[in-house]
């Protein structure tokens, strides 16, 4: 059988921009059998995330993600339906997920490192599973229970970057439904920022872009921030760490505008920025989901609850 796949076809420098020319769409030969322990499945949606970047060095700068390999198939999260089975768990019609996924229209994997899924709990929605219930969920859920330390009816402050991506997005809703008073975000458009404070139950949004970020937050959050959600790092991030409150927490998710940067995860604060953190006592760890697996069934259920709820509203970004 014939199918198409996606390779690596290049790299694009540590310092440089990805471009379609780093990969390529070929085809290969599908085996005809599987083995004992093996099921074959048919592609039906794939996950392209920030951490990917990361992906297409040669050295990935962590010792939890593994590089993409030249002329490989390139790999992530995936969803498919089972066509044909040799593992116990899984029979013909079988919705199924991997972090591995290849980037393939019809693969033959080890049925050991698929999870089954159960499409009641998005209302169908496969996709769901690649997004607010699934990993960028399950990274805004427990990142928040593990390092924002939110005390219902404490009157916290939570700021959020990357507002509008597929964590952020998450991140400042689920703030609120863990008892923060107040949810700030910041993203790039006025059309983020409409949607975040006119949907998604933020209550005031900053366009970093138009606005000066240092004095919109001094006026939107005059008793500081108590939780910062970093998805981006950079100098949004040390404006926001310089409002934050002694003995708050930065929930450290992601560095998107340096991950084109060869500099290390997560890349060091300035001098100044680093100072006020340690008077403040504030604490930044590096946060990876990856260590709580489990969490996940636990997480999922509960991200699930709050969706068939509408407490928890899923929206592309603009």
């Amino acid at each position: 059988m014939i199918v198409q796949r996606v390779v690596l076809n290049s790299r694009p420098g540590v310092n440089g921009n990805p471009v379609a020319e780093n990969f390529r769409v070929e085809e290969v030969n599908l085996p005809n059998n599987i083995n004992e322990g093996q099921v074959q499945v048919r592609t039906l949606y794939l996950s392209v995330d920030p951490y990917m970047r990361c992906r297409m060095n040669e050295d990935t700068g962590t010792d939890y993600i593994t590089p993409w390999q030249l002329s490989q198939v390139v790999d992530g999260g995936g969803i498919g339906i089972v066509e044909e089975s040799k593992h116990l768990n899984f029979t013909k019609g079988d919705f199924v997920i991997s972090f591995y996924w290849p980037w393939q229209t019809k693969v033959i994997l080890d049925g050991n490192g698929l999870e089954k899924v159960d499409p009641q709990l998005v209302d169908g929605h496969l996709s769901y599973f690649l997004g607010a219930i699934g990993m960028p969920g399950l990274t805004s859920l427990i990142g928040i229970q593990e390092k924002g330390h939110i005390t219902a009816g404490s009157n916290q402050t939570m700021v959020v970057s990357g507002a509008a991506g597929a964590c952020g997005s998450l991140a400042g809703q689920i703030g609120h439904l863990m008892g923060c008073s107040r949810v700030v975000g910041i993203c790039g458009t006025q059309e983020k920022c409409l949607l975040l404070t006119s949907e998604l139950g933020f209550d005031a949004a900053v366009n970093y872009k138009k606005e000066k970020v240092a004095e919109q937050l001094r006026e939107l959050c005059p008793a500081g921030v108590d939780v910062y959600f970093d998805n981006v790092g950079g100098d949004i991030s040390d404006t926001v760490i310089s409002q934050m409150n002694r003995n708050s927490h930065v929930i450290l998710c992601g560095q998107i505008s340096q991950y084109n940067k060869d500099v290390p995860y997560p890349p060091p604060l300035p001098p100044a920025v680093e100072a006020i953190q340690k008077e403040r006592n504030i604490t930044r760890e590096r946060f990876l989901v990856l260590n709580y697996k489990d969490k996940f069934e636990s997480g999922i259920l509960q991200l699930s609850q709050w969706f068939k709820e509408g407490k928890l509203k899923l929206h592309s970004s603009p």
